[in-house]
């Protein structure tokens, strides 16, 4: 076989087990079965916004926060997802990028939560131990549509990226 042919099969063979292994790993870490054809035109989204990074417009810069016109729905999605007792409506905030002239963009939400810390009764008259609740520091991403000057999100699309425990109670007393 020629070299140039040799090469081509290497890059079809790379190509198919990435793939391979992109969908296995999807179904280890979310316990569901994987839309591939999702998960295809992500990558293809993706490789197209890094190809049009050159083209005059500036990734970092073109980030804008955005009023949520529907915090307590996105509050109340972001609690239950995230297993907390409380989510702190004066840290929800939504971060776009990108072309906002489309109907419907992506979304980065940041918001503070807490869960409430769990502390054992006291009947024999021993000491009694107070603990600070928990904090969190939440990170999602969702789709919303621009309106009204702010963005509306819509809550079935949120999906947690990360959760960092920011305070909480480490001694075991």
């Amino acid at each position: 076989m020629s070299r140039i042919m040799k090469i081509i099969l290497f890059i079809i063979f790379f190509a198919v087990f990435f793939e391979a292994g992109l969908i296995s790993s999807y179904t280890i870490v979310t316990s569901q079965p994987p839309d591939v054809g999702k998960l295809i035109g992500m990558q293809i989204d993706e490789i197209t916004s890094l190809l049009s990074f050159g083209s005059g417009s500036n990734i970092l810069s073109s980030q804008s926060n955005k009023k949520i016109n529907n915090p307590d729905e996105v509050a109340a999605a972001l609690k239950t997802q995230a297993g907390l007792d409380g989510i702190n409506l004066q840290t929800l905030s939504a971060q776009i990028s990108g072309n906002s002239k489309e109907t419907i963009i992506p979304v980065n939400i940041t918001v503070i939560g807490y869960k409430d810390a769990i502390s054992g009764g006291n009947s024999s008259g021993g000491q009694i131990v107070i603990s600070a609740n928990e904090t969190y520091s939440l990170t999602a991403s969702a789709m919303g549509t621009l309106k009204n000057g702010g963005i509306t999100i819509d809550v079935t699309t949120i999906q947690i990226t990360s959760s960092r425990k920011l305070y909480g109670n480490t001694n075991g007393t």
